[in-house]
């Protein structure tokens, strides 16, 4: 229950301890219906990019509508769908500090829509590359507004485990649109078998619409913003139906559990970058060098495998997407199986190791690859176990600069990770990458994914020097809000045994 909460909507001076009432909330029906309704749209992102990959052969064959080559689908058109996704997640992640969590997961998704439906009808290379552009937007606004409301809704306790799982998910899309390739490549004519995966990602994304719009605001963002009424409001009405389905009362939240917030209607963007850059360098670095690894890594690599298939063991186009649902099998039970670790072993332990397996293991196969040692089933093989890896660790970034920032901060903290690393390393990497795979050379090839692999074991290093120990912590004990005057909020890691931030007064940050 809030305390000294200012009357209507005149900003002001507010006690609260809703943080800890959401945080101490039993697992139920109702994080169930939070997690299909928000995470379903990791399974769009995975959905686009793989039936790209996978049909490019199909989109560029003689009798597709469109004047396209194979290796400006992997090249220009991946890196206009990542820059889209660049640019959309620093405008949508802007706007969702701003104007809230809810309202942009519903806009950014409708981007989606127009997106993926408008290609389907292109008819020159322009159009198409415009379409991608547009429909990576949607997905980029998508990652900021929608990890940071999972973020903010769910328990400390559950929050690693949940939160990587959802980002893995993308995997079970990436799966599905390569049988949907398959299926449309057999059935559709070669003008029609592109259009109709394009369609179909169209109508997932309305029944995903239709779901989310029962998904409530965040409580967190809500009390910051001046809307403390409308906040407590939410938080009883979770409380009220997490009851209904667990059939037993909630615990108490601890006395001291309460944070003091000055309350604004809105946060400038510069202080919003300080917040995230001057405040926390350490943490800065941390998400860049995790970011970039891991955009050069997969954006290269996905964005032209079945082009690599085809150029080097004679894979058929019909045949390619049994082999990148073999490669997406091995990504999804990544986060599924070393999911739970995240929490219980610990974010450093686990994130720096994956990281650093996963760039070992890339550099053993790929150099296996390059002696002329791997068939395509084996690399398939191969590259399914480096990826289990490398998919957990990967998920685990999203997590990472997701709560290590202060709340104001969090979607453009997303946004600005996801941009810039990104930006560069998933804007470069399809256009090295690209036209490489296109040659019978071996060594070109294997020179990228050996520098796919350094980025990644960078990347583990600087977890394991400059990680933060988030597992079972509330989000305002890792990174005290910037609009905090005090904070008493211990979290639910004090309560187990578990060292919390200490309190600390505005505006000096948490360290760092």
């Amino acid at each position: 229950m809030t305390a000294a909460i200012t009357e209507g909507n005149e900003l002001g001076t507010i006690e609260t301890n809703i943080p800890a009432r959401l945080d101490r909330l039993p697992w139920s029906r109702w994080h169930w219906r939070i997690l299909i309704g928000l995470g379903t749209v990791w399974i769009l992102d995975g959905l686009e990019v793989t039936v790209v990959g996978s049909i490019a052969g199909a989109i560029s064959a003689k009798g597709s509508g469109i004047n396209i080559s194979a290796a400006e689908i992997a090249g220009w058109a991946a890196s206009m769908y990542v820059a889209g996704a660049c640019f959309g997640a620093l405008v949508f992640g802007r706007l969702t500090d701003m104007f809230g969590r809810k309202r942009l997961f519903m806009i950014t998704l409708a981007v989606y829509l127009v997106g993926t439906f408008a290609t389907a009808f292109a008819w020159t290379p322009a159009i198409f590359f415009a379409c991608r552009f547009v429909t990576g937007m949607g997905i980029g606004g998508e990652y900021s507004a929608i990890n940071s409301a999972i973020d903010e809704l769910i328990p400390a306790r559950h929050r690693g485990r949940i939160d990587i799982l959802i980002n893995g998910t993308y995997w079970a899309g990436a799966a599905a649109g390569a049988l949907l390739s398959v299926a449309a490549l057999n059935i559709f004519s070669p003008f029609l078998d592109w259009r109709v995966c394009f369609g179909l990602g169209f109508i997932l994304g309305i029944a995903i619409l239709i779901v989310r719009r029962h998904v409530p605001e965040s409580p967190r963002w809500l009390f910051i913003h001046g809307r403390d009424r409308e906040a407590e409001e939410v938080t009883r009405d979770i409380e009220r139906q997490v009851m209904d389905s667990t059939s037993e009362p909630l615990p108490e939240p601890e006395p001291d559990d309460k944070i003091t917030i000055e309350q604004r209607k809105s946060i400038g963007l510069l202080e919003v970058l300080r917040g995230i850059i001057e405040h926390y360098p350490k943490r800065f670095v941390l998400g860049m060098a995790l970011f970039i690894g891991q955009a050069f890594l997969y954006n290269a690599i996905l964005f032209g495998y079945a082009t690599m298939l085809a150029t080097f063991f004679h894979v058929s186009t019909n045949d390619a997407p049994y082999y990148l649902v073999a490669f997406a099998a091995g990504n999804l039970l990544g986060p599924i199986i070393l999911g739970p670790l995240f929490d219980s072993v610990g974010r450093k332990p686990m994130i720096g190791g994956t990281y650093i397996l996963s760039g070992v293991l890339l550099l053993v196969t790929g150099y296996m690859f390059k002696q002329g040692d791997l068939t395509a089933a084996t690399l398939t093989l191969a590259w399914c176990v480096v990826f289990f890896f490398a998919s957990a660790g990967v998920s685990a970034a999203y997590l990472t600069v997701s709560e290590v920032f202060p709340m104001e901060t969090r979607a453009l903290a997303i946004a600005l990770f996801y941009a810039l690393g990104t930006g560069i390393g998933g804007i470069i990497g399809p256009q090295l990458f690209g036209p490489l795979v296109a040659k019978p050379s071996r060594g070109p090839v294997f020179e990228a994914l050996a520098l796919g692999a350094a980025l990644m074991i960078v990347g583990g290093i600087v977890e394991i020097l400059f990680g933060v120990k988030a597992e079972r912590r509330g989000l305002e004990s890792i990174a005290k809000p910037l609009t905090a005057i005090q904070t008493k909020v211990r979290g639910v890691a004090s309560r187990e045994g578990k060292a919390a931030a200490p309190a600390a007064q505005r505006p000096q940050p948490a360290s760092p």
